[in-house]
């Protein structure tokens, strides 16, 4: 979801690759529901795993309730932790309730990073 609302407010001018240290086999299809309430389509996106290079390519790493540090890898470099809870065997009400956690998390980092840019 993350990755959803932050190329799409984005525009083009910065890209978000979300990925996880344990990624499902597919998209959970309530946050793709929930996201295509808010007018995001996320059904083509895949679950990718976080991999080293992902890491050492990126300029800001933000995890999401990562949790055990030792297995994730995003503890080796800078991050943010949003401490979020996990959707996956949410109800809908509750995966609306994390979307909208998340929508104002990114926008705060897009607004960031497009401010930015305009020095």
């Amino acid at each position: 979801m993350a990755e959803g609302f932050f190329n799409h407010l984005a525009k083009g001018k910065a890209i978000a690759t979300s990925a996880g240290t344990s990624p499902s086999s597919e998209i959970n299809p309530l946050a793709v529901k929930v996201m295509k309430e808010a007018s995001i389509d996320i059904s083509q996106q895949e679950p990718k795993k976080l991999t080293p290079e992902m890491l050492e390519s990126a300029d800001r790493v933000i995890t999401m309730g990562c949790g055990v540090e030792e297995s994730c890898p995003g503890a080796f470099v800078p991050t943010e932790d949003w401490a979020l809870e996990d959707p996956k065997g949410k109800p809908i009400e509750k995966v609306r309730e994390i979307r909208d956690q998340i929508r104002v998390q990114v926008e705060k980092v897009v607004k960031e990073l497009l401010k930015d840019e305009k020095k």
